[in-house]
């Protein structure tokens, strides 16, 4: 089967290529590369924009593709507050423009990119996927849009969706061979192993006077193999004539800023300055998901989350890529 992947050359999309060519999928990947990296992608690259319609119906012309994961995206909250059109406009129409090419050429699965970014700050710990959606940023919003738009192409076109709402993605392959670059880099892990690596003088660590064990913000991370193999789960099950749904991809439990940044301090073996900043406008004391959803219907089951293995990797890929793909 062949399976198109959009936005396949970024970190969770090339880390899901990987895992699918392990299980012998024929993989193709289409990708602007203004976020990801050729260096990263294992298959055949297609460079190219979901805005423009022609180069998207291109790719459906000359291959026979059996289902589509959705990735591509822009996906900084803070920016989408700054520039909500860029974030409306690719989100959305490009979204659009692959979901027509799927209607034209007869391809009825797609996995899509989403986040729990839809549920803004919830009421309730874990969050169910029931929980009420209040996005509080464009990004979110756009993402909690495009999955009331599949939920119309499927009533419309029978396209089947399984939408992934991701919690924090975290760590790097198990190989060593790809990791995470983002430029800019808004993560805790990557930006505290810069620190490490002595590329930065320091870590700022926003606020520790939440509401938690340890006044530092506590967030569910998931590591990046674990979220790939939920992508192959759901392909699997819409194979299998699943019909559309959308699922949580969380560990079901959180860390703590102060645990991940003495995890990090721990494993590479270098005891970095850590400032303590002001709060950042927004940041709700703690999310993790309730991922007893994905557990019972996909069978799917966090394998590499745990604190040891996601900073372990992480910090093998950093320190033999200090620059990232730009050796």
């Amino acid at each position: 089967m062949k399976i198109l992947v959009t936005g396949g050359a970024g970190y969770i999309g090339s880390h899901t290529v990987e895992a699918l060519q392990k299980k012998n999928f024929e993989v193709l990947v289409f990708d602007n590369l203004v976020y990801g990296h050729k260096e990263a992608v294992s298959c055949p690259l297609i460079t190219g924009d979901l805005l423009k319609k022609k180069e998207v119906e291109a790719v459906f012309k000359k291959n026979r593709i059996d289902g589509v994961v959705h990735f591509a995206a822009y996906a900084l909250a803070g920016e989408s507050m700054t520039n909500p059109a860029k974030y409306f406009e690719n989100n959305l129409q490009a979204g659009l423009n692959l979901l027509e090419t799927m209607v034209k050429y007869e391809v009825k699965q797609i996995v899509f990119s989403s986040t729990c970014a839809i549920y803004g700050y919830p009421e309730k710990l874990p969050v169910t996927e029931e929980e009420e959606k209040k996005p509080v940023s464009v990004y979110g919003e756009s993402k909690l849009m495009f999955e009331k738009i599949l939920n119309w192409y499927d009533r419309i076109f029978g396209i089947k969706n399984v939408c992934l709402r991701y919690f924090n993605a975290c760590g790097a392959s198990l190989e060593g061979k790809i990791g995470e670059d983002h430029e800019p880099e808004t993560h805790i892990i990557p930006l505290a192993m810069k620190v490490a690596l002595g590329q930065r003088e320091k870590f700022t660590l926003f606020g520790e006077d939440y509401r938690t064990k340890d006044g530092t913000c506590v967030r569910d991370y998931i590591h990046v193999s674990d979220l790939a193999s939920a992508h192959i789960k759901a392909l699997e099950y819409l194979f299998k004539n699943g019909e559309s749904n959308f699922f949580n991809v969380g560990t079901g439990s959180g860390y703590s800023n102060k645990e991940i940044l003495e995890r990090i301090k721990k494993i590479s073996g270098v005891d970095f300055k850590v400032e303590i900043g002001a709060r950042r406008p927004g940041d709700p004391d703690a999310i993790y998901a309730d991922n007893r959803k994905i557990k019972k219907i996909l069978g799917w089951e966090p394998q590499f989350s745990d604190l040891e293995t996601i900073i372990k990797s992480a910090w093998n890929w950093h320190r033999a890529n200090p620059q990232g793909f730009n050796q």
